[in-house]
């Protein structure tokens, strides 16, 4: 079931199977992917585990479990709908027999979506009601626009990291390096090897950038290609055309 929450300039949706926002709409603009082709899902919620062991199974005590897909089963069970104020709605799912047949430990795990001026805040809980530790992963996994609206196109973004990172991308010898440690323009070529992972981030958030939106501004790829390079992003005429 949907359960919807806004204020004047933003309203953002979000649904009891998986606990999983379906809408940022922010403005009169999208900007959550809405669940195409491409990829069939919006923003789901990874636990207990984020990808997955081989053959998804693992020991726990010397006893043999294995979780039904990758990224555990948070994101494909019902949660149960928790609470709803003028900006925040909540959802929790906690243990049960099917969880419990892939997953040993009892858990409660919170998920709160929390409308702020200018964004929303995520809020993921995990509380033990276990009598003994339990080990886990958790994460979150949105997927967003981009381009956002008509007056842009993919490769005119960039993400940019808080600070320096050192992150590479390897598939035998292909390798996407940060630009100043920072900067990773968007191009289709880095989703051919499908993730870049960062296993230790130094940054506490990350920006999605557009350039400027060319359409509205009407600037030919020569003076585009000056632009990019002035900001340290070496995009060339041949690249942004394509």
């Amino acid at each position: 079931m949907l359960y919807e929450i806004k204020n004047e300039k933003m309203k953002i949706s979000a649904d009891t199977f998986g606990a999983e926002l379906h809408s940022i709409f922010f403005d009169g603009i999208e900007y959550l992917w809405q669940c195409g082709d491409a990829w069939k899902r919006y923003a789901p919620i990874l636990f207990p585990f984020i990808c997955a062991p081989s053959e998804r199974k693992y020991l726990v005590d010397g006893k043999e479990y294995q979780m039904k897909a990758n990224h555990g089963f948070a994101r494909d069970m019902e949660f149960s709908f928790l609470r709803q104020s003028e900006n925040e709605i909540a959802f929790e799912l906690t243990a049960n027999a099917e969880t419990l047949a892939q997953y040993p430990f009892q858990f409660r795990l919170e998920i709160a979506y929390q409308l702020l001026a200018d964004g929303v805040e995520v809020k993921h809980i995990v509380e033990n009601i276990d009598s003994k530790p339990i080990y886990f992963y958790l994460g979150g996994h949105p997927a967003f626009q981009c381009p956002i609206g008509n007056d842009s196109e993919f490769s005119d973004y960039y993400v940019e990291y808080e600070k320096p990172e050192h992150l590479t991308h390897q598939n035998g010898m292909e390798v996407t390096e940060l630009i100043d440690g920072c900067i990773l323009p968007m191009s289709r070529m880095l989703f051919d090897y499908d993730s870049i992972i960062l296993p230790s981030p130094n940054s506490y958030k990350i920006s999605l950038k557009v350039v400027y939106e060319k359409y509205v501004k009407g600037i030919p790829l020569h003076r585009r290609e000056k632009d990019f390079i002035s900001k340290g992003i070496p995009l060339l005429k041949a690249t942004l055309s394509n």
